[in-house]
């Protein structure tokens, strides 16, 4: 597997070991990181994850020492050591090194990791409704990609998978659908592509923020709208959206098998165009 980091100025090629049992990060979850795409050469949306990074970290109370020019920077001289003819995921970190019981001053240190993984097939599986929900925006950061939220969607994607599925869907804590475990959820309803309005308790995904601009520009009505359990139920498409897979289809929702249909086709498509069209961008500047 190809892989590169950057850790306290220096490139590596071998995964650094970066905290120990006495620091917050380690034991309490003060961290924040994440997830780009490079895309067999394309960095799509690169500078718009360098800069929700920085804005994590500020909402975990970490401050950053690197701006997000400067992580976009790192993100495509990355990429570019590597060999451009494979996919790989970009996890741009900041973590807290105190020993105390919250971020203190300039404790904060930065690591870029930087590997291959080839993108998922197009179909996701299938999912079921978890037991699990979402926290509202008052019981958790849920304004920041933050470490400490991810084992309740991993508690979430192990129950699903003990049911015989791939992926869990939680609901927020009024009962509405939220998201998948590690993605944002669309449905297509009558020809009209549907995601749960953003009420922060979950992230606006960038890949998502995404393909409303690139449904809309086609002529595909989207809504962002408050989605029930029932919606998906009758849903004619279910869609994953996130960073990892980019656009996949889910072909089975609970006992009911779906196919995946033109929205998800489409929006698919639309989407690798986007990448590609990204191979243009030119790099930030140093």
């Amino acid at each position: 597997m190809k892989q590169i980091f950057f850790y306290r100025g220096e490139w590596l090629s071998n995964e650094p070991m970066v905290s120990g049992p006495l620091q917050i990060s380690f034991w309490s979850g003060s961290s924040v990181f994440d997830g780009a795409r490079a895309i067999k050469g394309a960095l799509p949306d690169i500078g718009l994850h360098a800069q929700r990074v920085v804005r994590s970290a500020k909402a975990m109370l970490l401050n950053p020492g690197l701006e997000a020019k400067e992580i976009e920077s790192l993100c495509r001289d990355a990429a570019a050591r590597l060999p451009a003819d494979r996919d790989y995921y970009i996890r741009p970190m900041f973590y807290s090194t105190g020993q105390g019981v919250a971020p203190e001053g300039n404790d904060t240190e930065f690591v870029l990791a930087v590997f291959e993984a080839p993108l998922p097939d197009p179909i996701a599986g299938g999912a079921c409704l978890s037991s699990f929900r979402r926290c509202a925006v008052d019981q958790g950061p849920t304004n920041a990609k933050a470490g400490c939220l991810y084992p309740n969607g991993q508690r979430a994607l192990l129950e699903a998978r003990d049911r015989g599925f791939d992926l869990p869907v939680l609901l927020d804590p009024n009962g509405n659908v939220a998201e998948f475990s590690t993605a944002n959820i669309w449905i297509v309803k009558d020809g009209v592509a549907k995601t749960p309005a953003a009420n922060g308790t979950f992230l606006s995904g960038i890949t998502r923020r995404r393909l409303i601009r690139l449904l809309t520009q086609d002529g595909i009505p989207v809504e962002e709208a408050v989605l029930s359990p029932e919606d998906l139920a009758t849903a004619e498409e279910i869609i994953v959206c996130g960073n990892f897979g980019k656009i996949q289809a889910i072909d089975r929702f609970e006992d009911r098998m779906l196919t995946p249909g033109p929205v998800f086709e489409r929006a698919r498509a639309l989407y690798m165009q986007f990448v590609e069209s990204e191979r243009q961008v030119p790099a930030a500047a140093e």
